[in-house]
């Protein structure tokens, strides 16, 4: 953990906090161009096996000189002294002079050109891991380093949040939720977190935070001091929003969810928080838990995060669940009444490859395009929010 981080956890510990309709549509080509130009990620082939970058991440990113138009047919890439050429739709290159075959042809799409990533880590010096928990591609060059989102070319719709209602089956019981499904990738879709009345220790009406925050979306997020007669309500656990840690809760191991910049969505646990908010995986978070689901398998453990109620480890009550699925979609589920094992597979079953427990009970509450989808039964501490850009 880095000094910074210690001083801020240090401070946070000795005071408490840190202050701080239908939608229009589109068509999918129209909202993968619109994604391009304001989130970064890659397109994966899977079929044949080849991941594709945009050709931009090439400049600002491995440093490299980019000349030719998109979808013009010749591109050439100049990192130092070394010249690639390169021919949109064609599966040849020329790498200083010298003609070269390429096992994959680069191709312009809605407005951006993509090329092989394979080849261009070869030849321009970067370094490839796969993180099969995020999806994500970590791309490495010199002392620069990021994640990069990798989708299937065409998986954007025109819808950027959706929702259903759906019985899953878990044990032979019968159990209904609410489903909202948020595409984290989208160009019109940014996600945060807020304090009730934007204050610390308050607390307010779930649709009221949405509509204060101008949210399409909204779900209660951490626990709180729910049943105190006291003033302050304490929360119980970190937030943050647009990069600022607005609230710490330091110590305990209870599950993070968190996403960066980019979009690109995770789960971690609290104990190492710190060290993924220093790396710059954090732009906004929110933290419950326990886990539910870990690389699409069902995980709970809430004994081993510090859980002690019974209503948590044993008990059937109202649920609020967030999951991440492997196309980068966030889901937010509700339900009236289950197990913690149950929400799990509840999870797992609606697609889920990450999936997290937020704080339930009376605080369960769904809020979607200015209406509740599951009314809280009490005002509540904060939220996770999803916001559209019209």
């Amino acid at each position: 953990m880095g000094k910074g981080w210690k001083t801020l956890l240090a401070f946070a510990l000795t005071t408490g906090l840190i202050a701080g309709g239908a939608l229009p549509g589109a068509s999918t080509q129209r909202a993968e161009a619109a994604a391009a130009a304001t989130k970064t990620y890659g397109y994966s082939d899977p079929a044949a096996g080849r991941t594709y970058v945009p050709l931009r991440v090439l400049s600002t990113f491995a440093g490299a000189k980019i000349s030719g138009k998109t979808g013009k047919g010749k591109l050439e890439i100049v990192k130092g002294k070394q010249r690639i050429t390169l021919h949109t739709g064609r599966k040849k290159a020329e790498i200083d002079g010298k003609k070269v075959r390429i096992d994959a042809a680069p191709f312009a799409y809605a407005g951006v050109t993509y090329v092989p990533l394979g080849f261009a880590a070869k030849h321009l010096g970067l370094t490839l891991e796969w993180n099969d928990a995020t999806s994500s591609m970590h791309v490495a060059s010199g002392d620069k380093a990021m994640d990069l989102p990798i989708i299937r070319r065409g998986s954007l719709t025109d819808r950027p949040v959706s929702y259903r209602q759906q019985v899953f089956y878990v044990g032979g019981a019968a159990i209904r939720a609410n489903v909202v499904t948020v595409q984290l990738m989208h160009p019109r879709v940014s996600l945060d977190a807020a304090f009730a009345h934007h204050r610390v220790g308050t607390v307010q009406n779930l649709s009221a935070i949405a509509a204060q925050n101008g949210a399409y979306a909204a779900i209660n997020a951490t626990y709180f001091d729910a049943y105190s007669s006291a003033v302050y309500r304490a929360p119980y656990g970190y937030l943050v929003s647009k990069g600022d840690v607005k609230f710490i809760n330091g110590g305990t191991d209870l599950t993070v969810f968190a996403y960066d910049r980019n979009h690109l969505a995770r789960l971690i646990p609290g104990l190492q928080f710190g060290k993924a908010y220093e790396e710059g995986q954090v732009e906004g978070a929110v933290q419950a838990g326990p886990r539910l689901v870990n690389n699409g398998r069902i995980a709970v453990n809430a004994v081993k995060e510090g859980f002690r109620d019974p209503s948590i480890l044993r008990g059937r009550a109202a649920r609020s669940a967030i999951g991440i699925t492997r196309d980068h979609k966030l889901i937010m589920v509700t339900l009236r009444r289950s197990s913690m094992p149950q929400l799990a597979h509840i999870m797992k079953q609606a697609g889920a490859y990450q999936a997290m427990n937020l704080d339930g009970g009376a605080s369960s509450g769904l809020y979607l395009n200015g209406k509740y989808v599951t009314k809280p039964g009490r005002k509540v501490s904060n939220a996770l929010l999803v916001k559209v850009r019209r």
